[in-house]
């Protein structure tokens, strides 16, 4: 009998002792927090340089998953599409907790998104959509690219302008934002109801913007509309325009039209010398934080954030304050 409780004895130790190793483990991504309860994230995203719209992303992305959050943030930043998909897969290898996607291109991430997923390993795409299947990911809290170009050229077509010659300007190509930003203006050329003078991209950057509407006006071509996809490449064109002596903005003989709605960006509207910008939210952070920390399913796959657009001449300085990004 003595026996008999000694290996009694000898089983519910070792059976304490499984149990506090089972209990030590570390969680994984599937759980969402690794040991000591920090809960790792690895983002993905386009560097800050790309725009004033992207630096106030990385800012908000970097104030939101914070230490002081309860996070380890763990950053990759590239503008081409092959660079990112091999930073995804190394936050995989890594094992983080959640792996969050702003992409440069909309196609080739079903590999590494099948790859997170087999590894328990949970997908956010914030700002951009891409083309993978919805099971591949959590959720995506984005902008409505499409309706964004929708609004800008629907507000286009309310100048009832007497013709429409229009440069335009665009972003990285492939990326949700040039896609969504190009469609509804590609319609109006395929419609004829405006002419394309030029649609060539300058990546969204503002020296490339210039070249390229420096280019027009050396050939001679009549325009009278630049939209341009971001609100850099928008000060690139009104920089060649003014170096040229044509009058822009309102009252002026050419319409300009940005994105993102950058502070001085507005301020441009206000005094006149643009013509509308379209708002892009930067601020996904906080929603895909909630999501995480709430461990609940989203209602909906997809999250949009409200935007608007802005005419120079019902702009006010309040809108620039509640709206505007950046100083």
């Amino acid at each position: 009998m003595r026996r008999f409780s000694k290996v009694l004895s000898m089983v519910m130790v070792l059976a304490m002792v499984l149990s506090l190793c089972a209990c030590g483990a570390s969680s994984g991504g599937s759980t969402g927090g690794s040991a000591g309860g920090t809960i790792t994230v690895g983002v993905v995203n386009n560097p800050p340089s790309e725009s004033g719209y992207r630096e106030a992303n990385v800012k908000d992305m970097e104030a939101v998953f914070s230490k002081e959050n309860g996070y380890e943030l763990k950053a990759f930043y590239s503008l081409k599409n092959d660079e990112q998909l091999q930073a995804a897969q190394g936050f995989i290898t890594e094992g983080v907790d959640y792996l969050l996607i702003s992409a440069a291109e909309t196609t080739g991430w079903d590999e590494v998104l099948q790859s997170a997923k087999e590894a328990g390993i949970k997908v956010y795409l914030f700002d951009r959509m891409i083309d993978v299947d919805e099971s591949l990911y959590e959720a995506a809290v984005v902008s409505d690219m499409a309706k964004e170009g929708e609004t800008a050229v629907n507000w286009l077509l309310d100048q009832k302008l007497s013709e429409y010659n229009v440069i335009h300007i665009q972003g990285a190509m492939g990326s949700d934002a040039q896609i969504g930003r190009t469609g509804a203006l590609d319609a109006q050329f395929a419609a004829g109801t405006m002419n394309k003078v030029v649609q060539q991209t300058a990546t969204w950057d503002e020296a490339e913007a210039k070249k390229i509407v420096e280019s027009v006006i050396n050939s001679g071509e009549k325009f009278n509309v630049i939209y341009a996809e971001n609100d850099g490449m928008a000060k690139g064109a009104v920089a060649a325009l003014d170096e040229a002596g044509i009058t822009h903005g309102v009252d002026g003989d050419v319409v300009v039209m940005g994105f993102d709605c950058n502070k001085w960006a507005l301020r441009e509207l206000l005094a006149g010398s643009w013509n509308y910008d379209g708002q892009c939210s930067p601020f996904q952070a906080q929603i895909i934080s909630d999501l995480i920390k709430s461990g609940k399913a989203p209602s909906s796959k997809v999250i949009i954030n409200e935007e608007k657009g802005f005419d120079a001449k019902t702009l006010t300085q309040g809108d620039i304050d509640t709206y505007g990004l950046g100083e």
